[in-house]
């Protein structure tokens, strides 16, 4: 009888013991589904591939250990006009050197006096050495379309008595045909280093003095809007106007040959590009 009472007792232990086990875990479930109705826990933040493209890449200066620049256009990137040959494209190396504290590097400066947007295209379109350049850089300099439009005053000192001559019909229709080459530049240097930052540099009227061609402004506008509009498709790229710096005082940022910029006014350019690198 001892051991049938003891056998009881133990079955009865069991019972309660499994009976009390449940009931905690009932209550635990309960417990950790109403902390989760109450308190929802926020699950992590899933990177889109649109924020991945926007964050990070070489355009972002800050963080890279050294600048590499490529130079790319016509004869203001060669610095043609200033007597000491820097240019804006040496002074953009040395000034933004001096404000990231860090290593500049001008990889080369692949820019030719006279060179059309056109012509700019063909040679990213098909030479092996511009392709290197251009996909080496985190840098992009680019000057392009003022002979598009104004190339009757490339390679001799223009003179006044030319203006007369000109006539702004002509130049209506080298802006149409013009910008449509200026997005092709901007398209090919997009697929050749999509991560680079690319300043282009606005065009300027260089005969605003001279009354015959005042208007001509009108036109170097259009063509200036159409660029930003333009390089609005590629974050990447910015647009650095100078039109202002010219009409305002011409006669002091502007060399011999009424055309280029001097080293004064290849100052003024270089100043505006590094405020947008830095």
């Amino acid at each position: 009888m001892k051991q049938r009472a003891n056998g009881s007792t133990w079955l009865w232990r069991a019972i309660s013991v499994s009976a009390l086990t449940a009931t905690c875990l009932l209550l635990f479930g309960f417990a950790y589904a109403a902390s989760d109705l109450l308190f929802p826990s926020v699950p992590p933040a899933v990177q889109t591939d649109s924020e991945q493209e926007q964050g990070g890449g070489s355009a972002e200066l800050t963080g890279q250990d050294e600048i590499r620049i490529v130079a790319i256009g016509d004869s203001l990137t060669r610095g043609t006009g200033d007597v000491t040959g820097e240019g804006y494209v040496k002074q953009v190396v040395d000034g933004l050197s001096a404000k990231l504290d860090k290593p500049v590097q001008l990889i080369n400066n692949l820019a030719v006096n006279g060179l059309r947007a056109d012509e700019l295209a063909d040679k990213l379109e098909s030479e092996r050495g511009m392709h290197l350049a251009v996909e080496q850089a985190n840098v992009i300099l680019l000057t392009i379309g003022g002979n598009d439009l104004f190339q009757f005053a490339q390679g001799a000192v223009f003179e006044e008595q030319q203006a007369e001559s000109m006539n702004r019909n002509e130049i209506s229709h080298r802006l149409s045909e013009g910008v449509q080459r200026l997005e092709r530049v901007f398209e090919l240097l997009h697929e050749l280093n999509p991560e680079a930052k690319v300043v282009y540099v606005g065009l300027y009227n260089p005969f605003y003095d001279l009354q015959q061609l005042r208007e001509g402004s009108l036109q170097v506008q259009e063509w200036n809007n159409y660029a930003y509009r333009a390089a609005y498709e590629y974050p990447n790229i910015t647009v650095v106007p100078t039109f202002d710096l010219f009409e305002s005082t011409i006669g002091t940022y502007l060399s011999r040959d009424h055309f280029h910029p001097n080293h004064e006014g290849y100052t003024q350019i270089a100043a505006r590009i590094i405020q947008v690198l830095q």
